[in-house]
């Protein structure tokens, strides 16, 4: 399949760069498979199509700040997105800056620079970076990292992205962007689809920086797709 079969106009206008305040009062598309018929409605319509013993799976995954700004300590700014965390002192990464580091290369991170890492290797595009610190990696991304908002919202993130760019429902953090369709669950439409014997299970599947890489080849089937850790 070529990859311009899939291209369509998506106006600017369209693109919301802040949530509904009721999450769950967001437009709902659907289509009736057996005649393809499209309806326009509110996302508490699912009240309607969904029945006892229909059982919805969530993702739980948790978005983390997983984008970091600083400096290599030989000059020069840095971006780093956070890819995955290797464990309590490592993080795997994609890394913007005008020369890329080399292995030993000293890192300055968060906006005061505060924080000392180090790249201690890479893997293809993914650079390994160990941090110099007492301090799990999670808590350093809570204390100096930014919410990865998609490149489609054009804005810086602000405070409040950490809990509106999250699923009600998230609990296991690791990912670097949210589970989109999760986010218009609130909590009202989630007892009432209790209430009504909607069944629901959860997995984790951690989205990766890559969900945000463009598409380069000409052919869907040349597209080399990301890995993501997944737990079921």
């Amino acid at each position: 399949m070529r990859v311009t079969d899939f291209s369509f106009e998506l106006p600017e206008s369209l693109i919301a760069h802040y949530p509904m305040p009721e999450r769950s009062s967001c437009r709902l598309l659907s289509l009736d498979g057996p005649t393809g018929a499209l309806t326009h409605g509110t996302f508490t319509d699912l009240l309607d199509k969904l029945n006892p013993g229909d059982l919805l799976v969530f993702n739980n995954t948790r978005v983390i700040p997983a984008r970091l700004f600083g400096r290599k300590a030989s000059g020069g700014k840095i971006e780093v997105l956070v890819e995955r965390m290797l464990d309590d002192k490592r993080i795997l990464a994609h890394i913007r800056a005008s020369k890329a580091p080399k292995p030993g290369a000293e890192l300055l991170l968060g906006d005061d620079e505060s924080i000392n890492a180090t790249m201690t290797a890479r893997h293809g595009a993914l650079f390994e970076v160990g941090f110099n610190d007492e301090r799990s990696v999670l808590d350093i991304l809570n204390s100096i990292g930014h919410m990865p908002l998609p490149p489609y919202i054009d804005r810086p993130d602000e405070d409040a992205d950490r809990e509106l760019y999250q699923t009600v429902y998230s609990e296991k953090p690791g990912a670097v962007a949210a589970p989109t369709a999760g986010l218009h669950f609130d909590e009202p439409l989630l007892e009432k689809l209790r209430a009504k014997g909607v069944e629901m299970a959860f997995v984790t599947l951690h989205v990766g920086a890559g969900t945000f890489q463009p598409v380069r080849v000409d052919t869907i089937e040349d597209h080399i797709m990301h890995s993501e850790y997944a737990e079921v």
